[in-house]
């Protein structure tokens, strides 16, 4: 039940940090995935960093602080630590960045995408049936959803166009699509059209 009040939805999360005048935003995964890319105005630091306790004692425990990750591992885990240890308010953001991006949130990203929407609408319209798969590499769910591509792929062969999309790469049509709300994310095209989506790898099991 704690976890459950630490993790907020995204309506939630940014009319929060809205409310703020400086908000306390913490970016709770790698330097690596950092410098890639990260909420504006966050900060970056988690458990295992070596200047933690500074970092913390940093934080004003009387205000709230926000918190997210790739999922929501890392921020749920940093969130109930500052709970524990006399902070008011620690939230972490259901979804984790896919949902801050893939809801078109402001971010900052050291990278342009390398395809554009024009680009991607001209694939879905070019092709009957495209398969789009979004995620990040930094995503262990994501990493276990390629197997099962390479399956489809032997499948479908040429009948079945497959794209993939991460975070790393291509964070603005991720923003453009506003429809990734959780990495891993499948979608499927038929003739234009969606007709089958997926949210997480729990759900693609399955199917």
């Amino acid at each position: 039940q704690e976890k459950n009040k630490t993790i907020l939805s995204l309506d939630s999360f940014y009319s929060k940090i809205k409310s703020q005048s400086k908000a306390q935003i913490i970016d709770a995964r790698s330097p690596e995935e950092f410098a890639l890319n990260h909420i504006e105005g966050a900060k970056n630091f988690n458990q295992k960093a070596d200047d933690y306790n500074t970092f913390v004692s940093g934080l004003d425990k009387t205000k709230p602080v926000f918190i997210y990750s790739i999922g929501a591992g890392r921020s749920v885990t940093l969130a109930n630590e500052l709970l524990k240890n006399g902070f008011t308010e620690a939230y972490s953001l259901e979804g984790g960045i896919a949902n801050w991006i893939g809801a078109g949130k402001p971010f900052y990203s050291n990278s342009k995408s390398k395809l554009s929407l024009a680009e991607y609408n001209k694939i879905i319209a070019d092709n009957n049936s495209v398969l789009v798969d979004i995620g990040s590499r930094y995503c262990g769910p994501c990493k276990k959803v390629k197997p099962v591509l390479e399956t489809i792929k032997a499948q479908y062969g040429d009948n079945l166009k497959i794209v993939e999309i991460d975070l790393e790469d291509n964070p603005q049509i991720i923003a453009d699509l506003k429809t990734v709300k959780v990495f891993p994310t499948l979608i499927l095209y038929q003739k234009g059209k969606i007709t089958f989506q997926k949210e997480g790898l729990g759900e693609l099991k399955k199917d």
